[in-house]
């Protein structure tokens, strides 16, 4: 199993809840840096399950795309979320579907409680001080991040 591209990763990850966070939008060029780093990961070791990924990769952006068009999911949200299946291997799906359903609890939980204390109002962050919507690239970030320690925790590598 291969997962130096998906810790390559992590930067962008960082960021993309940095700007959700902080503007409550992703860049469009931290997806395109996250797809470029993913079709340079192939050129230097191709994964056995490479078709599934992006197909995995085409449903996940099809399916968000019909929220987006709903109102339910952000773009940016979608386009992360999309790009990020490519450095998940198939075989670790189920895992990341629980480890992004807790990063899902966990930064809904986190961000409620912040803009309850005093000074959320304050702090010029956009997801903290006005909005009602939630920052959900902070939970793809962080479910990209954890998603290594969690198939060497649970599977060993």
């Amino acid at each position: 199993m291969i997962y130096w591209p998906l810790m390559l990763l992590a930067p962008i990850l960082l960021a993309v809840g940095y700007f959700d966070l902080r503007y409550m939008r992703i860049p469009n060029v931290l997806s395109i840096i996250a797809v470029a780093l993913f079709a340079v990961s192939v050129l230097i070791a191709t994964p056995d399950d490479l078709v599934a990924r992006l197909l995995v990769a085409g449903a996940v952006f099809a399916i968000g795309f019909t929220g987006f068009c709903f109102r339910i999911l952000g773009g940016g949200d979608v386009k992360i979320l999309s790009a990020l299946m490519l450095f998940i291997p198939l075989h670790d799906l189920i895992i990341f579907a629980n480890v992004f359903s807790v990063s899902m609890m966990v930064g809904i939980i986190a961000i409620l409680s912040v803009r309850r204390m005093p000074f959320a109002s304050q702090t010029g962050w956009k997801a903290i001080s006005a909005s009602t919507r939630f920052p959900m690239g902070i939970s793809i970030g962080f479910a990209g991040i954890i998603q290594p320690l969690a198939v060497a925790t649970l599977v060993g590598f």
